[in-house]
């Protein structure tokens, strides 16, 4: 079983990662492999809806940002835990364009598999953020892992964070939620239960 990590901010060492490290912890401690990904401080384009992965499988930007390298790790993977920092009271905008265009991209890799979103803010904006980045997980039928509070930590450095006790007790539950039912998952492939719901997709503008 493997979970793969994405750190949304800029810092690659910075509160959003010292989050997702808490987190790390747990899961290798239960037997689950994971791999943290960052994004860096590259610009990430965000999608042009150009439809051209449609044809390709794969973003048109992708191997510019690392795009395509993530979706393609995705599909190995059996969980995913995706992080961000809170700017203007929303999920970071590289996290949110990267996002978007891996799940348009690759929505298959994703499908199915348990999900769950942390973010980090010195203050305030953290619900809103985990609102923004909890969607990806609701469109593409992903089980939302929870935690004995909202995923979110408090700091302005990861020093601080690492003093916001119920934050980081936070993260540690998450990490025990989500190898807890991806053994179950495991558990249920091997008693022959799997999804079956695969109607193909209707879609609808309200117009027609």
């Amino acid at each position: 079983m493997k979970v793969l990590m994405l750190n949304g901010s800029p810092r690659g060492e910075g509160c959003t990662y010292t989050a997702l490290k808490e987190i790390e912890g747990v899961l290798k401690a239960q037997g689950v492999e994971t791999e943290i990904v960052n994004i860096g401080k590259n610009p990430v384009t965000g999608c042009i809806g150009c439809a051209a992965c449609k044809k390709t499988g794969k973003c048109v930007f992708g191997d510019k940002d690392g795009v395509n390298e993530f979706a393609e790790k995705a599909k190995e993977a059996d969980g995913f835990i995706f992080g961000a920092p809170v700017h203007y009271a929303s999920a970071g905008a590289a996290a949110c364009a990267f996002l978007d265009r891996a799940f348009y991209s690759a929505a298959a890799a994703f499908k199915g598999k348990p999900g769950a979103a942390v973010v980090s803010c010195r203050r305030a904006g953290s619900t809103a953020a985990l609102d923004r980045l909890n969607k990806y997980f609701t469109i593409n039928q992903m089980p939302i892992v929870s935690s004995t509070y909202w995923n979110m930590v408090h700091g302005n450095t990861p020093e601080e964070v690492r003093q916001d006790l119920e934050g980081m007790q936070v993260m540690r539950c998450l990490g025990h939620n989500m190898a807890w039912l991806l053994k179950c998952i495991e558990a249920g492939k091997k008693a022959g239960i799997v999804s079956t719901f695969d109607e193909k997709r209707v879609s609808t503008n309200f117009i027609k």
